[in-house]
């Protein structure tokens, strides 16, 4: 099941930052510009169904598992696209917006790149 897909519409300035830290911001297109400045903006505008442990994200063609899932991240996510996604292969958050994954390497963001996520019966 296709829970969400997006584009990335905008990369601000200081995104690589957090990038060089295995960490993706993403915000909606609705984000406050001193937010725009270290997130990568997306023009999803559904989320239809949380993110849960065990869900898969996609970007571009690679796909991680997520490992784990903050208390607040799915909220921050339907009302404002906001997902932090932490690369950092954790079984338990750090903070409660955090989504943790597979520790690998980013794969490229750029404007353009598809994100997806779906459920892993897909």
């Amino acid at each position: 099941m296709v829970k969400f897909e997006a584009k990335v519409t905008t990369i601000g300035p200081f995104t690589q930052e957090f990038l060089d830290h295995n960490i993706i911001v993403l915000f909606g297109e609705n984000a406050p510009d001193e937010l725009i400045e270290f997130s990568v903006i997306h023009d999803g505008k559904t989320v239809h169904a949380p993110v849960e442990v065990g869900d898969v994200i996609q970007i571009n063609d690679e796909q991680f598992s997520i490992l784990a899932v903050g208390e607040v991240a799915n909220d921050n996510f339907k009302n404002l696209g906001h997902l932090v996604l932490k690369f950092n292969g954790e079984t338990e958050v750090e903070m409660p917006g955090d989504v943790c994954v597979e520790e690998r390497p980013l794969p490229p963001v750029a404007i353009g790149s598809a994100i997806k996520l779906f459920s892993k019966e897909s």
